[in-house]
């Protein structure tokens, strides 16, 4: 009966199961915060590069589950499967590569020369990779340069109209050399990386972006790329504090601050349920030390502008 008692009773998709976000919802859902069945939270914990995320969801003493019509359950899959592609590349952009250092670029093809199908175009970059290793490899200052990339590729095919263009994010350290290699016509576009309060997610985000039914749309990562450090706790958060937190009782940037002394709090979403009980939270923070290597970054180039 102890061991029954103890078992956790948690969502698969918790985060799609809690969409309600407005403010002046919360005072509809303050019971729901108290109710019998919520055990606990859970706190899991995502270190990306200088952003970390805290989602921090309930755990129940008996079982949940949302009915949905099947159509509805097939769309909300999908969507659920868009923002997991969109967080996992934003994760993977953040943990592996550099602001101010670190490229993007954009490949394009001209018309008239559009690849016939999603495996031609990926077939393109897959040669313009072998064309980057082969370029590092003859030259001295870079002997043993392991090349960092993920790129997004989009094919789309209307009747006869067809489209397509990559991006790619790099560590390939010549610039110039980069746009060269492009050796499928079309135009070619680069710049550093900038992040912003929440790395690069805008970024990420952008070369993730949804598309219509006709386009293929998929990212590939290089092998080396170092995977977020995500870690889970239970008993970090207690109830009665995440109720707090979701009622603005208490100050939630100082509650993560102090458990997070390296990073700043930047935002924090609060969501509800109309079908469970309990709330969702999701912190943003950023690296300190990140934070004021921006500054004199910015601070140095305005300098330069007198």
């Amino acid at each position: 009966m102890k061991r029954k008692r103890n078992i956790k009773h948690v969502l698969a998709a918790y985060e799609d199961s809690f969409a309600i976000e407005k403010k002046d919802s919360r005072e509809e859902h303050i019971e729901s915060l108290r109710a019998k069945s919520l055990a606990g939270y859970r706190v899991k914990t995502i270190k990306s590069g200088e952003i970390l995320e805290i989602e921090a969801y309930p755990f129940w003493e008996v079982p949940q589950g949302l009915r949905k019509k099947k159509s509805e359950s097939s769309q909300a899959q999908k969507n659920l499967n868009d923002k997991n592609t969109k967080k996992h590349v934003t994760r993977l952009i953040n943990a592996n590569f550099r602001n101010y250092v670190d490229i993007w670029l954009t490949y394009t093809y001209p018309q008239g020369k559009m690849p016939v199908d999603f495996e031609q175009a990926k077939k393109d970059m897959t040669n313009l990779i072998r064309r980057m290793r082969d370029w590092l490899k003859k030259q001295e200052q870079y002997k043993g340069f392991k090349l960092k990339y993920i790129y997004v590729t989009e094919h789309t095919r209307d009747g006869n109209k067809v489209r397509s263009h990559h991006h790619m994010v790099t560590n390939f350290p010549d610039r110039d050399v980069a746009e060269k290699l492009w050796n499928c016509g079309g135009r070619t576009q680069s710049r550093r990386l900038q992040s912003d309060d929440f790395g690069f997610e805008g970024m990420a985000r952008y070369i993730t972006k949804e598309k219509g039914s006709k386009t293929m749309k998929r990212y590939t990562p290089s092998r080396n790329l170092k995977q977020p450090t995500v870690t889970v706790a239970d008993k970090k958060l207690t109830r009665r504090r995440a109720e707090k937190i979701a009622k603005d009782e208490v100050s939630a940037h100082e509650i993560f601050e102090k458990w997070h002394k390296n990073y700043q709090f930047k935002d924090m979403q609060v969501k509800f349920s109309d079908f469970v009980s309990g709330a969702y939270l999701y912190v943003r923070m950023k690296r300190i030390d990140s934070i004021t290597k921006e500054r004199r970054k910015l601070d140095d180039e305005d300098d330069q502008h007198y």
